[in-house]
């Protein structure tokens, strides 16, 4: 058996090598490197595909929250409600508009935000709501949207770990007025570095992020913002344009290996991945509970099996964040950055790794 990897970017670049080598070399050839035919054509594709009017490209999951905030000029004295377990960048990106994160706890059983928890939390300096989809499930986005109605808040979600993945038979990131996709290599739908995109049903929503994502304006030397420089380039558009017409069966892969794993695990001190029954869920990572992880943590690696803890701290608990002195105890996110663990899940993963690596779990 071949050696086991946590993923295995080589893999699927065999698969569509031929013309993903020649899109690059045409673009190379072509002088057009940046804001090209690729990305217009990406963008476009990338729409229709989740449903939204349009598709604004940038160069990465962090910069397509930041630049969603900025459209809604959110900023100093504003309040963010968002999960404070997630990946740093979801808050880190509050932050940085000068607004304040605020967190509410997630539901211990599918690790997202826990919408009953929200609206006690909202106050007049409330303006918004990220939710994350983490780990290729879908938060109770529905539940969100109501209360975002009902307060008169923006809703911004977070889909950096969710392409592909419904709510209600509806792709995530067509919920509320902006949604945020990552296209970092290791994403269900990634490219040859870093890369973004946000989609929104508003027009005018669009030609704002177009503009914030290119110094703050679309005429050269004219600038109405202040904006950032955050384009998603030709060469990662194209790499995407090839994956965006496999993305399909790149998604049913790894559902189907997230079946062959609780099929064949079978642990009562391991916990599988819950699924929400009006879920779509697919599987950016298969992460499990486990008491004691360090001694589980031990018991892989002494059998060559690779994980990732995503994530060990309370976001709250960063020490980026330790000017804002936070008093929270968030029960479940503090018992659940305690259990997580995360073992290989990619699309290319055999059947014999996937029998090994459930054994030795079921041997623990």
């Amino acid at each position: 058996m071949k050696k086991i990897k946590i993923f295995d970017l080589k893999e699927q670049y065999k698969t569509i090598s031929k013309e993903v080598n020649k899109n690059v070399l045409d673009i190379l050839s072509s002088g057009q490197y940046i804001l090209g035919k690729n990305l217009l054509k990406l963008e476009e594709n990338f729409s229709k595909y989740v449903g939204s009017n349009y598709a604004v490209g940038c160069n990465s999951g962090t910069d397509a929250l930041l630049l969603s905030l900025r459209a809604m000029n959110i900023g100093p004295g504003d309040e963010v409600i968002t999960s404070p377990f997630s990946y740093f960048a979801t808050a880190e990106v509050i932050a940085l508009t000068g607004a304040k994160p605020v967190f509410a706890d997630i539901n211990p059983h599918t690790f997202n935000i826990n919408h009953k928890l929200i609206e006690k939390l909202i106050t007049k300096k409330t303006k918004a709501i990220i939710p994350v989809h983490l780990y290729g499930q879908a938060c109770e986005i529905t539940e969100i949207k109501r209360i975002c109605r009902k307060y008169n808040l923006v809703l911004i979600e977070d889909c950096a770990q969710s392409f592909g993945a419904k709510m209600n038979d509806q792709f995530t990131g067509t919920f509320g007025q902006f949604g945020c996709f990552s296209f970092f290599p290791t994403k269900n739908l990634g490219c040859a570095g870093d890369g973004g995109m946000v989609v929104t049903n508003s027009l005018q929503k669009a030609k704002i992020l177009k503009k914030l994502r290119n110094h703050g304006g679309l005429v050269r030397n004219k600038h109405e913002y202040i904006g950032y420089n955050s384009r998603l380039d030709e060469i990662q558009a194209s790499i995407l344009l090839t994956k965006l017409k496999i993305i399909n069966s790149i998604n049913k892969k790894r559902i189907k290996i997230a079946k062959k794993y609780k099929k064949m695990i079978d642990n009562k001190n391991i916990r599988l991945p819950y699924q929400s029954s009006n879920a779509h869920h697919v599987y950016n990572q298969f992460t499990i509970r486990v008491k004691n992880r360090n001694n589980f943590i031990k018991h892989l690696e002494k059998n060559q099996i690779p994980y990732g803890v995503y994530y060990p701290i309370p976001i709250y608990k960063q020490r980026a964040f330790k000017t804002y002195n936070y008093k929270y105890r968030l029960i479940n996110t503090e018992m659940i950055t305690k259990e997580c663990i995360s073992i290989p899940m990619y699309p290319e993963l055999d059947n014999d790794s996937i029998e090994y690596i459930s054994d030795i779990i079921n041997k623990y």
